[in-house]
């Protein structure tokens, strides 16, 4: 049910009530309702039935308060043109080619287009330049790369199949008495969201390496598939001289680009991170609470 339904029910209840109760000031203080409100109500529908009440629901736009369609094609223009440029550089930029609106008026004419936000924006100039086949601005170039970057930053991955792009980290599982420390090495695959995990005792270089040596590779060359590139942090394990690091020795080995995340940005390896809270809550956090662990066997 709409919201406009809703209102028309509303009304129609009032008028039924007060016929019930017999009596239109009882009526209205239980419906919430004025009794001016009520008379106005039973007129309208008298005359007009149900689509009266429907008409009083809407509210109209005041068309002699717009711009002109001259004016108004200008500022949806500029907000392809220019998607960066907010609502008041838009209408900076506007007064310099003698079109006078202001900054208000500029995001109602957004508003009304779903242009608001730079990212409606964005979206709009993707569409246009995909239909129409434009050649981009500079500006339009900048404003694009800049989205596809925060993109990243923000951990919005883009992937195309399995093993485009595989994503790795390192997770603090806990100390069990006896043992020490415990680590478990993840990775996963950023396009089916395949997840690879072991423990170890240890975290290093080495580590880091075998999980890709042990589980993750002979998966991919069971299938036929090829790992072209992994993402990790920029910790210790992951990062080095390729001469003596075993990580990025058997990076090169393997023939994968190597790309690190954002410093002090640790959404960007977001999948990883969400997969080690479900598995720390759905397992870790109840396994501990069962048994009393003695070795990572």
């Amino acid at each position: 049910m709409t919201t406009e339904s809703k209102l028309i029910k509303n009304k129609l209840g009032l008028l039924e009530l007060s016929e019930v109760l017999g009596n239109v000031s009882q009526a209205c203080k239980v419906m919430g309702y004025s009794r001016d409100s009520f008379y106005r109500f039973k007129k309208l529908y008298e005359e007009g039935g149900e689509q009266a009440l429907a008409e009083i629901s809407r509210k109209k736009p005041i068309m002699k308060n717009r711009v002109s369609p001259e004016t108004e094609q200008a500022v949806v223009s500029m907000a392809t043109e220019q998607p960066a440029f907010g609502q008041v550089r838009a209408c900076n930029e506007l007064r310099k080619r003698g079109i006078f609106v202001s900054p208000g008026g500029i995001r109602s004419i957004w508003l009304r287009h779903g242009l608001e936000t730079f990212k409606k924006r964005l979206k709009a100039l993707e569409v246009i330049s995909a239909k129409e086949g434009t050649i981009l601005t500079e500006a339009q170039i900048v404003a694009l790369e800049k989205a596809k970057e925060e993109k990243v930053a923000h951990g919005e991955i883009e992937t195309e199949h399995p093993g485009y792009l595989l994503s790795q980290d390192t997770y603090y599982v806990g100390t069990i008495k006896g043992v020490g420390r415990i680590y478990q090495q993840t990775v996963m695959d950023t396009y089916s969201k395949n997840a690879f995990a072991k423990l170890y005792d240890r975290k290093n270089a080495l580590v880091a390496a075998d999980i890709l040596n042990d589980r993750v590779v002979p998966f991919y060359e069971e299938h036929q598939l090829k790992v072209l590139r992994i993402l990790t942090d920029r910790g210790t394990e992951y990062c080095g001289k390729r001469e003596h690091h075993q990580y990025q020795l058997y990076l090169g080995l393997e023939d994968i680009d190597h790309t690190k995340t954002k410093a002090k940005s640790p959404q960007t390896n977001g999948i990883c991170e969400r997969f080690h809270r479900t598995i720390q809550e759905e397992f870790y956090a109840i396994a501990f609470r069962k048994k009393l662990y003695h070795s990572m066997e």
